[in-house]
This record gives C-alpha cells, structure tokens and sequence, in this order.
C-alpha cells in the first residue's frame, strides 16, 4: 500500500465515518477561523490606521530649522545656527533622489484680514506659502480649481488658494459659487484665486487648521515677508515606507552638505520623523500575539478531540488493521494511513476556517473603518501549517499504537 493509497483511503474512512469527520473538522474549523479571523481583523485595522495616519504625516519626516537661539545649558552657552534658506530648500527639493514628494512650506503671517469686494473675514487669517507638492504630501483634497504649478511656484505668481471657512465667508457657499477666476486681496496685494480646498473642519490648533487658511506660492509669501526671514519647513512623504531610514540617512547626508556642516559637527538643522509608525507597529504585534493566543487555545481543544476521536478510531477498527497486516502491509504504512486520516480532516477543517475567519475577518474590519477586502496570505499559510501539526500531533499516538497491534489478536477482537 503507497502513500497515495493511503491518502484514497483516508478520504474513504472520512467519508464512511461522516458525522464523526464532520464533527472533528468543525471543531478544527473553530480553531483555524479564530486564528485566521482575529489576524485578518487586525490586518485590515492596520490598513485603515495606516491611511489615516498617512494623512496625517505617519511617512513623513521633517526638515526644519533648529529652534536654539544661543541659550545656554548646564552652563555652556548652545551653539546657534542661522535659519534654513529658501534656496537652500529649492536645492534639497531639486538634488534628493528617493522615492519620494517633498513640500516646502513657511507662514507669512497669521493675522491677514482678506477682502473680496464690500466683504472681509476676520483679521485672524493664517497666510501660507508652499510649493506645488503640499497638497498631496498633507493629504488635502480640492473642491474647486486645482493646486499651484511649478511654474507658479518657482516666478511667484500672485495666486492664491482659500481654505473652506475663508470661501464660506466671502462667497455665496449656499448657491455654490465658483472661486476660480475671482480675487481677493490682503497684505495690500491682489491675489487671483486658482483652487478652493475641502472642508476638513474640527481642528482648534492654528498650524493644522486648514479652514481658515490661504495659500500662496512659497516665492510670492518669500517676497511678501520683505527683510523677515522666513521659517522654511521641508517635509519628505516617503513613498515605502520600509525605505524610512535609508531616506532619512540620504536626506541628513545631503542637507549637511547643502548647509556646509563640517565633519565631527553636529547638524545645523533639526530632522523629525512622526513616531505613529512605531507606536502602531507595537500594537500590532500585541493584537497579534492576542489573536494567535485565541488561535491556539481554541485548536489545543481541537487537538485533544481529534486525538480521542482517533483512539476510539483504532478500536473500532481493530479487525481492518488485522485483515490489512494479514495482507502484507507494514507497520509504517499502518502508521501512514492513520496520520493521513488525521491530517484529512484537520486540512477539511482548516480550509473551511480559513475561508470563513477571513470573511469574519473582513467584516469586524469594514466595521471599524476598513473599506479594503483584506487576504493575509502569511496568515493563510500558517493557518494550513497548523492544520497539518495539529494532524501530525493528534494522530501519531493512535496510528502508532495501530500499528504495534498483533495482526492474530486483531483478527480475533470483535
């Protein structure tokens, strides 16, 4: 008898034992779907935190000028570099090879008072200049127009974009008032205005308050500043994420060359990244040792079911293992046909739980806020893994005490 009649006759005993195979690979079932299901959940959990987080700068890491003044600490007067220059950022922006966009940003002022003909908004209107790659980088969606072109950006073309609570005060937002094309003024400058931003509402912070912001060229806010110096802000989206460090690296590298930092000196500019990534990286991996402790539990159960099933098996087919050792088969392949048997009904039970865990899976998911359909092959391939250790385990000792049986005494056991 070969192994690939060993395997028929697996699937024979299984279909002839019916009910029992049914039972035993439900309760396999059990054990994959809670493994499979808990870690597919947490799969798609991640996937919806990572977008969220990547709107709010999760890939993301900053270049920006360092905040020391030449202060003093411990009694040792701190160094004070000079601030990072808009052609400084331009020459980063054009030289750095990553897979990546870069935004450069910087405020003009905070308290703009923008007219638009007999109308105005409060004088509490934060004024910002970028380049063309902002909006994407922040994730910041149009409702009207479009966003700046490089060639905008780089002559300081007076155009402006209006953040939702600056359109809802000079515009007929009721009606839906079209922008493109209008102007609006403030800093005694004539802005015409090219895009009109999503609202994106609830933010009390100033830095992040979107509404109540409008957008110029990172130029035309340079020339609008006069002798201020700006506070240039670089910030890098890195396309793969897994490349963070080694962007970062090259990005550290290449400032320090563009700013002439000596060797042995520390750098003369501050590189940030958000720690989001982490932090979401180590409860992830605590969801999923959570969930592959729940996994394991449930088929530890499966286990021992299977493993009783499987004695009970042996005895009640005692004679058939005495016709069969009559018949020439060996102790191995007795041991063989048992083992397959077990490991026929675990993979039964485990391709049923897989399928159901991820559709469970899915589900809790889509209703923590997960739109995607999530199929976590690692987890897949584990799962059938199990399935098959769970097999091999529970049936060894009764295939093994199968085939120790005296092929005389089993002819005689009734």
């Amino acid at each position: 008898m070969n192994l690939i009649e060993n395997i028929r006759e697996g699937l024979r005993s299984v279909r002839a034992n019916l009910l029992r195979s049914t039972i035993t690979a439900m309760i396999v079932m059990l054990g994959i779907t809670a493994l499979v299901g808990v870690l597919t959940a947490v799969d798609g959990i991640e996937h919806s935190i990572m977008q969220s987080l990547s709107s709010l700068g999760a890939n993301t890491f900053d270049i920006s000028s360092k905040t020391n003044r030449g202060g003093s600490s411990d009694g040792r007067a701190e160094k004070a570099y000079p601030e990072i220059r808009m052609t400084e950022a331009f020459k980063f922006m054009d030289e750095f090879r990553s897979s990546s966009a870069i935004s450069l940003s910087a405020w003009a002022t905070r308290i703009a008072e923008v007219k638009r003909l007999s109308k105005k908004t409060n004088p509490n209107v934060t004024v910002m200049g970028t380049n063309d790659e902002y909006y994407a980088v922040k994730n910041l969606e149009f409702e009207q127009g479009r966003a700046f072109s490089s060639l905008e950006v780089r002559t300081g073309a007076p155009v402006a974009i209006l953040g939702y609570k600056i359109y809802k005060a000079l515009y007929d937002a009721g009606t839906g008032e079209q922008v493109t094309g209008t102007y609006v003024t403030f800093k005694g400058t004539q802005f015409r205005v090219i895009g009109l931003l999503k609202e994106k509402g609830g933010f009390s912070d100033p830095s992040s308050n979107f509404d109540n912001m409008v957008f110029i060229s990172i130029v035309k806010a340079n020339q609008l500043a006069g002798d201020r110096v700006l506070n240039y802000n670089l910030t890098v989206a890195v396309r793969d994420k897994s490349q963070m460090e080694y962007a970062m690296g090259e990005a550290t590298g290449m400032m320090r060359q563009i700013r002439g930092d000596r060797v042995g000196e520390e750098n003369s500019f501050e590189l940030e990244r958000s720690e989001a990534l982490d932090e979401l990286g180590d409860l992830t991996a605590i969801a999923q040792v959570f969930g592959f402790i729940v996994g394991a539990v449930t088929l530890l159960g499966a286990s021992i079911a299977l493993m009783n099933i499987m004695l009970v098996s042996v005895t009640e087919r005692t004679r058939e293992i005495g016709v069969r050792k009559a018949l020439g088969a060996t102790p191995l392949r007795i041991k063989q046909q048992f083992v397959i048997e077990a490991i026929v009904v675990c993979m039964l039970g485990g391709i049923a739980g897989v399928i159901l865990g991820i559709v469970l899976g899915n589900l809790a998911s889509k209703l923590l806020g997960n739109d995607a359909f999530i199929i976590p092959w690692l987890w897949v391939f584990v799962g059938f893994v199990v399935c098959v250790l769970v097999g091999l385990g529970s049936g060894y000792y009764p295939a093994r005490k199968a085939s120790k049986l005296d092929p005389i005494e089993s002819l005689r056991f009734e």
